[in-house]
């Protein structure tokens, strides 16, 4: 997979008539290396890939990372790298510009002489929307660890517990159940502070009737997952339940009628006009989703602003809500396989709007 991924990459170069390109940023390191260190820079070019890093990570290197050339730093990064690229040969360089601070690249400008600089920004990211078939197999897993969770959490809540605690025993359900650790901080957003789509977990007890809005994910190797339930703990009021509808149908109408080929904008439409004709328009105020991988958000978006093409094996997230503020919110998300003839739904957890609490 790293050989057709680095293959993939230069495809790119020779299509923007780039000799090479840094690769800096740790996610993008790591899908075409497959090394998981948190220090290196690797350099593509036509013939080579050359992974850059310093004592800690030299065998770490030589064992996750086969198809890269180790280059050990014995200096400094941007000397590593001066010599590199002089040895190379080459005219044209790539880097990542929505990545590299002006500072770091004014050093490498000052060592590195006789090659153009090229910003680039994205060629990564756009490769890595379009997961391939071990990419769907681990996210898969870091989806039923999630699931698993919240299966857990919607039987074990009582009222009376804090938002914080709740949040703590998700951490450890996800972790028993093989998560390396949390794709994000968890979100238990209970009454009032559900109105808030990135609520911060607080010390607030949660109370019979709250709403209660969880969004949570599990880290497994390297790949993310993304998974938002809301409900009340032993009963909701009417109100509570006609928002939670609308959201449900809003969500699921999106789950049916997204295909490849279509725009953000477009998918994003599917669940937006549904709740807005329910009367909430200005109450959804975030995009339906994002892509998930190796970063818990990545392209392509489901958005008003993402006028680009939903690819086919990108794995997207489908999170329509409604907030009110001063009240609560609601949001369900599912992450999903977007396909030519559909969505592969790959979150299972049951959607309800009222768990027992006792």
């Amino acid at each position: 997979m790293i050989e057709q991924r680095l293959q993939l990459l230069r495809e790119v170069l020779r299509e923007r008539n780039l000799d090479a390109m840094i690769v800096s940023q740790p996610e993008n390191r790591r899908y075409l290396s497959g090394f998981t260190g948190s220090a290196g820079v690797l350099v593509v070019s036509q013939e080579r890939a050359l992974l850059i890093t310093d004592f800690r990570y030299f065998e770490q290197v030589k064992h996750q990372a086969p198809a890269c050339e180790l280059v050990e730093i014995t200096s400094s990064t941007r000397d590593a790298l001066a010599a590199q690229i002089a040895a190379l040969g080459v005219q044209r360089v790539g880097f990542e510009s929505h990545v590299i601070s002006v500072e770091t690249f004014e050093q490498w400008k000052q060592v590195i002489d006789g090659v153009e600089w090229v910003a680039t920004s994205d060629l990564v990211e756009d490769l890595r929307q379009v997961k391939d078939a071990s990419e769907i197999e681990t996210i898969t897993e870091a989806v039923r660890i999630a699931d698993e969770a919240m299966a857990h959490i919607m039987e074990w809540i009582r009222p009376g517990m804090t938002e914080r605690e709740i949040a703590w025993e998700l951490e450890v359900s996800m972790r028993t159940r093989g998560a390396e650790a949390l794709s994000f901080t968890t979100i238990v957003a209970s009454g009032p502070n559900a109105a808030m789509p990135h609520a911060v977990t607080s010390d607030r007890v949660v109370q019979v009737g709250d709403p209660l809005v969880i969004d949570m994910g599990a880290l497994y190797q390297g790949y993310c997952s993304d998974l938002t339930r809301s409900f009340c703990v032993g009963e909701a009021s009417d109100e509570y339940k006609a928002v939670w509808d609308v959201v449900l149908k809003a969500q699921l109408a999106a789950e049916g009628q997204i295909r490849a080929g279509m725009s953000g904008v477009e998918a994003d439409a599917i669940a937006r006009d549904i709740i807005y004709a329910a009367g909430y328009e200005g109450k959804f105020g975030h995009g339906l989703g994002h892509g998930v991988g190796l970063a818990i958000h990545e392209q392509p978006r489901a958005s008003q602003l993402f006028t680009g093409a939903i690819p086919a094996g990108s794995i997207l997230t489908i999170e329509p809500g409604i907030y009110l503020p001063g009240w609560g919110g609601v949001r369900i998300e599912d992450m999903a396989v977007v396909w030519e003839d559909g969505c592969q739904v790959l979150t299972q957890v049951p959607k309800v709007p009222v768990i027992p609490g006792k």
